[in-house]
């Protein structure tokens, strides 16, 4: 059993900050359950371009507001809390905050933790803690 609440997690390895947003990662792959789940908290009035290309992410939104812009459809959803979008089909999407967002993320396969989004907002299929 593993217990653990974000602030054990916060101003480790597992806090990873940009100027856009930041990603505190609870559960990585070295803990061997198949997923990994994240605190995301997005900055309010900022452009993030994301393309999980190697991985499938669903997002829970618990605060704030904002849309996501599907890419390849170029349909609009208003995003609040509550709100959930499943990227299950690996779509380039593009994020909006409109406040502060902040919301629980789930990827499979789980994140190692030293993922950096490449140019096209890609993470690598990194699978242990070896790749690192």
């Amino acid at each position: 059993m593993i217990v653990r609440s974000v602030h054990d997690v916060t101003g480790t390895d597992r806090d990873v900050r940009t100027r856009n947003w930041r990603s505190r990662r609870v559960v990585l792959a070295q803990e061997n359950v198949g997923f990994s789940l994240h605190e995301t908290t997005l900055e309010a009035g900022t452009v993030n371009d994301f393309w999980y290309a190697n991985h499938v992410e669903a997002v829970f939104v618990v605060e704030g507001d904002g849309e996501l812009l599907d890419k390849e459809t170029g349909e609009v959803h208003h995003l609040s809390p509550g709100s959930l979008y499943l990227l299950d089909g690996h779509e380039r999407h593009r994020l909006l905050p409109r406040t502060r967002m902040r919301a629980i993320c789930v990827f499979t396969p789980p994140l190692t933790g030293s993922e950096v989004h490449d140019e096209d907002g890609v993470y690598p299929l990194l699978t242990r803690a070896a790749d690192r």
